[in-house]
């Protein structure tokens, strides 16, 4: 991971050196931004509503493998991420996450449309919601009853996945 660049200001007696923000919020307004050291990206923080990703950062209920696929449902009354399920209803893919997220972390869920990378072994078309697997992507729905079908997008190639939230099915 490479270091952020610093720059220099003008203080009241001498120079000083500065660190540009790598992430937003309004305790960063007015300072200069900098990308982000891992990815080389804007952090979504950083971006206006509507430009960047539609993400919201939550609590995980379980591990999160990431990339997965996420569902977000009230615990409490707060919004929490769990793997999505299609072996079961109830747990559809609401959207996703890009890293792994440890039990009782705060996931950074991304809940739009998105190319999703990291996968891996994905065949290329359509993308369903695993009816084995949580949180993960397959080439065909559930077909059982008491399980979730859902079309989830088109896998691009064999580690990338363009996440589309479709509706879900409850198989009876």
């Amino acid at each position: 991971m490479a270091a952020v660049q610093r720059f220099l200001v003008q203080g009241a007696t001498s120079l000083a050196e500065a660190v540009p923000v790598t992430t937003g919020g309004a305790a960063n307004a007015g300072k200069i931004p900098a990308l982000d050291p891992t990815t080389g990206t804007w952090d979504p923080t950083m971006m206006p509503p509507g430009v960047a990703a539609d993400i919201k950062d939550m609590p995980a209920s379980e591990a999160l493998a990431g990339p997965c696929l996420v569902n977000v449902y009230a615990n409490s009354g707060a919004a929490t991420a769990r793997n999505a399920d299609g072996s079961t209803q109830g747990k559809p893919a609401d959207g996703y996450v890009l890293g792994p997220v440890a039990a009782n972390g705060t996931a950074r869920v991304y809940l739009g449309s998105g190319v999703v990378p990291g996968f891996t072994g994905l065949t290329v078309g359509d993308a369903f919601l695993s009816p084995s697997t949580p949180g993960a992507v397959a080439t065909a729905g559930a077909a059982t009853a008491g399980q979730t079908w859902q079309k989830v997008g088109k896998v691009l190639d064999a580690n990338t996945l363009q996440f589309t939230r479709g509706e879900p099915v409850s198989r009876n």
